[in-house]
């Protein structure tokens, strides 16, 4: 299966490209944006609250700790890059983009 492009690998994991949406009316992935995983998230775009609700999600949906679960960039925009350490990009994949 090929991967989707919003990840790649990396020597230490793998990178995902996110387009989140705050303030949605429920947590979760909702499909491709572009080269990206469209994410919603309850939490509101202040105080770093969205980032820190996307960390802990990512982290649940992936099941690794929320410290293998770094924001590259992207820390006040809402199209962001994640590293997903020790997860190889194959792993995310199944974890994160529904069939």
């Amino acid at each position: 299966m090929p991967l989707p492009p919003c990840l790649r690998d990396h020597p230490d994991g793998c990178v995902l490209t996110l387009r989140v949406v705050p303030n949605a009316r429920k947590d979760g992935p909702d499909g491709l944006h572009g080269d990206a995983l469209k994410l919603r998230l309850l939490a509101p775009p202040v105080e770093g609250k969205a980032n820190e609700a996307l960390v802990r999600l990512l982290a649940k949906l992936c099941d690794l700790p929320r410290s293998r679960v770094v924001l590259l960039a992207g820390e006040t925009s809402r199209d962001k890059r994640v590293l997903l350490a020790g997860l190889p990009a194959a792993d995310a994949a199944s974890r994160l983009i529904a069939e």
